[in-house]
């Protein structure tokens, strides 16, 4: 997988957290998944064309969701609901847009981010995609970022 897809993404989710949030993130080490199931409850999924097909899905674990809709509306919801769903798009669109910027030159279209919740949900990658995971914690808890595309062949001319 092209790196030139993953950092623009890696970027706009620590600047999003960071500006947005007042939430400084620790990456961690990236792994390959084995599987599509998603390890947390509540997922913001950009889609991905051109250059490269696929997604990249914003992983939040129920705590940091929370707390992060906390950041955005100044009031702690109790409990995942329509707010919590909401400012998790929000994040995942304003991550979206920074990273599009950062994408156009290399012919890569972003989607406008759809959220998904519940503690079994799953993302289908393209035929061919290895998942790559790079994990994030914060003191709310933990972030992942997935990475599921592949390239596509250049058009013939």
């Amino acid at each position: 997988m092209n790196v030139e897809y993953i950092n623009p993404f890696i970027r706009a989710v620590l600047d999003v957290f960071q500006t947005m949030l007042g939430c400084s993130l620790s990456r961690g080490e990236p792994y390959a998944k084995s599987s599509n199931d998603l390890l947390h409850e509540i997922s913001g999924i950009i889609g991905l064309s051109g250059a490269a097909k696929g997604a990249t899905v914003i992983s939040l674990s129920r705590a940091t969701a929370l707390e992060a809709t906390a950041a955005l509306l100044g009031e702690h919801p109790g409990e995942v609901n329509a707010d919590v769903i909401d400012a998790v798009g929000e994040l995942a669109n304003m991550v979206a847009g920074s990273a599009k910027a950062q994408l156009e030159h290399l012919a890569l279209n972003v989607s406008l981010p759809t959220v998904v919740q519940g503690s079994s949900h799953r993302v289908d990658y393209p035929s061919g995609a290895t998942p790559i995971c790079v994990p994030f914690e914060c003191s709310w808890g933990q972030v992942i970022v997935e990475f599921g595309l592949v390239e596509q062949p250049a058009p013939v001319s």
